[in-house]
């Protein structure tokens, strides 16, 4: 089965730098976009960074130039570097991956910026 498995969150001040891992397993991971969403508290869940298979990114307008998302399939992982924190990054961040109709999410990692 399909398995999701984030790792890295923390407490970090702002302006600092935090490296969130997910790993895959179930299915063909180079063969499928993966991304990385997040949720503050009574926000919408929104889209952060997104990567094809080809290895072609996409950002979230807040995050571009302080964030990289990259994958290595060899180890069916994605990740996701995150500088320059700010205190609006505070959220639970998720992997995710759609098959098909389906989508399939981890169990999220809590990212607190804070002094």
């Amino acid at each position: 089965q399909v398995q999701l498995v984030e790792s890295g969150g923390g407490l970090v001040q702002p302006g600092g730098s935090l490296r969130l891992s997910c790993a895959a397993s179930g299915f063909t991971f180079s063969s499928y976009y993966m991304n990385w969403y997040r949720q503050a508290p009574g926000k919408e869940r929104e889209l952060v960074a997104r990567i094809n298979p080809g290895g072609v990114t996409t950002y979230a307008d807040s995050v571009k130039g302080r964030f990289t998302i990259s994958r290595a399939n060899a180890k069916a992982t994605v990740y996701l570097q995150m500088n320059s924190l700010k205190p609006e990054d505070t959220a639970v961040y998720y992997c995710n991956s759609r098959m098909g109709t389906k989508d399939y999410w981890g169990q999220g990692t809590q990212v607190t910026v804070s002094s």
